[in-house]
């Protein structure tokens, strides 16, 4: 789907603020908060060529236990209804399941962002059955219902791997039974555009029920951007230049309200806050301002307050637009 006719030419510019200001969007701010994302660490039993957090097995960036008893409380405090933790593999942080049941006890929805190959990795086979039996919405990567091409994106034999892991979810009920919610993530493999998110969640739900039995309940696209692995990827093959234009000229103003920085506050292993997970991974301070952590905020410094945005931001508002919860049009 193209987009161009959202785009003056005035605005093929890699200045996001000013597309914003020529579109009548600017300054971004925040409305009222409605989730947390938490990374629990960057520690990883995978390696993906996307991954933006740049997380693997030799990361040693684990949230304490401490920092994340004081990120429950002040969730509980500022009636924060749902949270989504990630990583890293947030599994491999040594309180995660601890961390879950407290959020859970305190009445907050839980959604965990699950690779699918921790499921069957020594020492974490039962967490499959620990997620059942709680409830917890799961978020699995599985970025093309093709072998070779999740092999290239995330290794050797993680295709079988993530087949094997959804056979298992499926027959705990996942996207089968009302309560046990299992939506997968497509990433793009190269520098271009996802496809329509519609048309390409009933492409994989045909080709996975039909050839591997496998059903899930909703299929999440989210662009990469221009960060990190990506980043290195796209300097790598000469990329950088073009995928940014790309961006740039797909700009479209009307995912702008749904843009997730605009309801979410990102949380990293050590607490401290920022606009968005991609935010994060640029160290680009929550607002623009200084460095400061979640339990140092107060409700006047999150609704109407400004968002730290870059060039990366295209990245969210090109084509249908893209957040962690897919789509955005």
């Amino acid at each position: 789907m193209n987009y161009m006719h959202v785009v003056q030419p005035a605005m093929l510019d890699p200045s996001f603020t000013r597309v914003l200001g020529a579109s009548g969007l600017a300054p971004l701010r925040r409305s009222e908060l409605r989730e947390l994302q938490i990374n629990l660490g960057k520690l990883c039993n995978q390696a993906c060529n996307h991954c933006h957090v740049d997380a693997g097995p030799k990361r040693s960036e684990i949230m304490t236990w401490d920092t994340a008893i004081r990120i429950i409380d002040w969730a509980k405090n500022q009636q924060i209804r749902r949270v989504d933790i990630t990583g890293g593999a947030p599994e491999m942080n040594p309180g995660f399941r601890g961390i879950v049941d407290r959020f859970l006890a305190k009445g907050i929805h839980v959604t965990s962002r699950c690779n699918l190959s921790i499921l069957l990795e020594p020492g974490f086979t039962d967490t499959a059955q620990w997620y059942a039996e709680r409830g917890v919405h799961l978020v699995c990567s599985l970025p093309c219902y093709t072998k070779s091409n999740v092999d290239a994106q995330r290794g050797n034999g993680v295709f079988q791997k993530s087949i094997e892991a959804l056979g298992l979810l499926n027959g705990l009920g996942y996207g089968r039974d009302e309560g046990l919610v299992l939506d997968l993530v497509y990433n793009p493999g190269g520098a271009f555009l996802p496809p329509d998110q519609e048309k390409l969640e009933a492409d994989y739900k045909l080709r996975l029920l039909n050839e591997f039995e496998i059903v899930f309940n909703s299929l999440l696209t989210i662009t990469n951007l221009p960060i990190s692995r990506f980043a290195h990827y796209l300097d790598r093959t000469g990329q950088r230049q073009d995928y940014l234009t790309l961006l740039v000229e797909n700009f479209n103003a009307s995912t702008v309200s749904a843009l997730m920085c605009r309801h979410l506050i990102s949380v990293d292993w050590q607490g401290r806050v920022f606009d968005c997970d991609f935010n994060q991974m640029l160290e680009l301070p929550y607002g623009g301002s200084k460095e400061r952590y979640l339990w140092d905020l107060q409700p006047d410094d999150v609704t109407d307050r400004p968002i730290a945005i870059g060039t990366h931001c295209f990245g969210c508002t090109a084509g249908a637009g893209s957040s962690c919860g897919g789509a955005l049009k």
